[in-house]
């Protein structure tokens, strides 16, 4: 089969992250790249040898292009996507779906009425420690489960650009929260189940600006489990940690241990073995597949905007200082 040709729209750096998991498949190939600043454009076609478009309506009116990789501002992810889709082209979009459940939905809702694929990037549950961990909880090897811990935090001190959209409470609302840390949110999520409800506290304590870069969660799921997750921009170093404890096993994840399990009336954790796989490039030629009528994205708009409702219960409970129920978010976001 012929590989994808997309167009890639938004020439931030994120857009390069995606476009150099592309030059590691065989399945998709850049064929343009548009944004408004003329330079970027320029530098990012002669980097990933492309055409630069002079304009989206380009790129939309070309017939050889399939599909859309989209790293524009949260803000405009409504516009763009809705205006790929009415073009019927595919899209896929970079978490989180949108800034509001509203646009969440219309973005869905203008895929679904295109007949075009819209896929999210949400590579941290694709990571093969997660996926492991999955497979045994689904296998019953944990039984009940009872709680989860995460921390997610990485060190922005000297690296903030205060005229970027991602710093911007209007354009990154709820700060560190809606920008890494809906990443464990998920992953929460995709382990433990859905969020019922949650709680939450930010702070603004080392960078500037006028967004949280510490936040705390409290998550209520379904089946009865509690989660916590901190999440930090002020943090001395980068971390991740996912510990999952069922009635029956525990799971413990940090990015310096990697993964072992330790399985009830045993006394130390054994070490897992896992591999280091290319989650951006999963996700993409998993987009790519669905786009040539081959399967589904795992992460679809509907999903995406459930994921974007838990940050944004998680920001209006800090914000409001009560318990919000994703209910009430996804009526009234």
């Amino acid at each position: 089969m012929e590989p994808l040709r997309v167009a890639c729209i938004g020439m931030g750096w994120w857009s390069d992250v995606l476009a150099d998991a592309i030059t590691r498949s065989k399945k998709i190939e850049i064929a343009a790249c548009y944004t408004r600043s003329a330079d970027k454009r320029t530098a990012f076609a002669t980097k990933y040898k492309c055409r630069p478009a002079t304009s989206f309506d380009e790129v939309l009116a070309d017939p050889t292009i399939k599909a859309i990789i989209n790293t524009t501002p949260n803000d405009v992810h409504l516009e763009t996507t809705r205006a790929a889709a009415s073009a019927g082209k595919h899209v896929f979009l970079d978490k989180p779906i949108a800034n509001t459940v509203t646009d969440g939905h219309a973005i869905s809702e203008a895929c679904r009425k295109a007949g075009v694929v819209l896929a999210l990037g949400y590579q941290r549950r694709r990571e093969h420690h997660f996926r492991l961990v999955k497979q045994q909880i689904d296998a019953g090897a944990f039984g009940k489960l009872v709680n989860a811990e995460a921390n997610i935090s990485r060190d922005r001190l000297g690296q903030f650009d205060l005229s970027s959209w991602r710093y911007q409470a209007a354009g990154m609302p709820g700060g560190v929260m809606l920008q890494i840390g809906i990443h464990y949110t998920d992953v929460l999520e995709y382990l433990m189940g859905p969020v019922m409800a949650v709680r939450a506290q930010s702070s603004q304590l080392v960078l500037p600006g006028d967004n949280p870069d510490v936040a705390s969660l409290i998550l209520e799921h379904e089946n009865g489990a509690l989660s916590t997750l901190n999440a930090s921009y002020a943090s001395a170093s980068e971390y991740y940690l996912m510990n999952i404890y069922g009635k029956e096993a525990t799971a413990y994840y940090d990015m310096h241990n990697g993964l072992r399990l330790l399985k009830r009336g045993e006394k130390k954790p054994t070490a897992v073995a896992t591999q280091s796989n290319d989650t951006f490039v999963e996700e993409l030629e998993e987009f790519a597949a669905a786009c040539q009528g081959n399967g589904a994205p795992e992460m679809g708009g509907e999903p995406a905007t459930r994921s974007l409702a838990v940050v944004r219960a998680g920001i209006r409970a800090a914000r409001e200082g009560r318990r919000i129920e994703i209910a009430e978010i996804l009526k009234t976001d």
